[in-house]
């Protein structure tokens, strides 16, 4: 049996493709904001119902960036549970993360939990969508507002997704997307970053490219974060397919929430009515009244090819660089330790199939 990933990205019409690359050979435009760079730009705006959008390279440089653009510096509150790159740009701008516990119920950064923690050095809060699952943003933002900080979202996890029909990558400051080869939506490698502001945009397109306001001027010292057009091309083809590639997800996920059900001690992860997710993942909770541990349970599956992961596991604040920081220590976070031992994301793309759904299913309930 081959292997059954956690993921498999999905990818456009090859010949299509072909046709928009003989374009660019054409013109031999291949960076720096060509006419496949404008164009993606524009239809994300409309698609995200955004105001304002920066393209980039890769999500983890457009937080980078997207930290220098807003200036924060001292510390930042933010959750332990999610991958290290949320953590790694505070790091490289020399930004101390202050980590925050999480809802049980969502796997957020908790609203009831921030104002304990900020001081006269907080500058902001950078709360993450876990699993594209939107975060309290009403709260957040007036905590945000009590105190005078920047809200940051990193919502890698979250493209397309809506609460209540209303687009989530207006909230805050920014909103910083991934369009990484696992996500829901990807083009291979790239990024963006959502702004109100459109000063703040001009900001953050000079920063991704070198600082350079015109061909002599170099207004800040910038990085190279751009998105070339091989790259932006791919994902104007991406986008076309985008909702069909949900709905597709949409019915893997509630195939497995259908088979998954009356398991003692496997919890599956709640779907919000209100919220239109794009299931980028499809979390379980194995919990002690299961007959295994959730590492026992991911070794068994891993020796059948079905290949999970722990995603979040360890949290960021167990990593060498993160742990030695007072808010790293586990006893301030209960929840998000316990979850960080529980959690098991199983396999979810637009094809992978029914047969693979049931077995997994099956070894689950431990049938097979």
């Amino acid at each position: 049996m081959d292997n059954i990933y956690v993921t498999r990205p999905s990818l456009p019409d090859l010949k299509e493709y072909h046709e928009l690359l003989e374009q660019i050979w054409s013109s031999r435009w291949l960076t720096n904001e060509g006419s496949f760079h404008k164009k993606f730009e524009k239809e994300l705006v409309n698609f995200l119902e955004a105001e304002n959008l920066s393209l980039f390279t890769n999500g983890t440089i457009a937080l980078v960036v997207g930290l220098q653009a807003l200036r924060i510096t001292g510390e930042v509150i933010t959750t332990p549970y999610s991958f290290v790159a949320t953590t790694h740009a505070l790091h490289w701008n020399g930004i101390t993360p202050v980590f925050c516990d999480i809802e049980e119920e969502t796997f957020n950064i908790d609203p009831d939990k921030i104002e304990s923690l900020i001081t006269p050095k907080t500058t902001a809060i950078m709360p993450v969508h876990v699993y594209g699952n939107p975060c309290n943003t009403d709260k957040i933002q007036k905590i945000a507002d009590t105190y005078g900080l920047k809200v940051i979202y990193d919502a890698a996890h979250a493209f397309g997704v809506k609460n209540s029909g209303k687009s989530i990558v207006n909230h805050g400051d920014l909103t910083i997307l991934s369009f990484h080869a696992t996500k829901a939506f990807n083009t291979v490698e790239g990024g963006a970053i959502v702004c109100k502001d459109p000063k703040l945009k001009k900001r953050i397109d000079y920063l991704k490219n070198f600082g350079f306001a015109d061909e002599i001027t170099v207004v800040a010292p910038g990085i190279n974060g751009k998105m070339n057009e091989l790259i932006a091309a791919y994902g104007l083809l991406q986008l076309r397919n985008f909702e069909e590639q949900i709905k597709m997800r949409c019915q893997v996920a509630d195939y497995y929430k259908k088979l998954l059900v009356n398991i003692e001690g496997i919890t599956s992860y709640p779907f919000p009515d209100h919220i239109t997710s794009n299931y980028s993942y499809f979390p379980i909770l194995v919990k002690p009244e299961y007959p295994e541990t959730r590492d026992q349970l991911y070794e068994r599956l891993q020796k059948y090819h079905i290949l999970t992961r722990r995603y979040f596991y360890p949290l960021i604040s167990d990593f060498p660089t993160y742990r030695a920081l007072p808010s790293a220590n586990k006893e301030y976070l209960p929840v998000a330790s316990k979850i960080a031992d529980q959690v098991l994301c199983l396999p979810i793309y637009s094809d992978l199939t029914d047969d693979h759904i049931q077995f997994i299913a099956k070894l689950i309930r431990n049938r097979v």
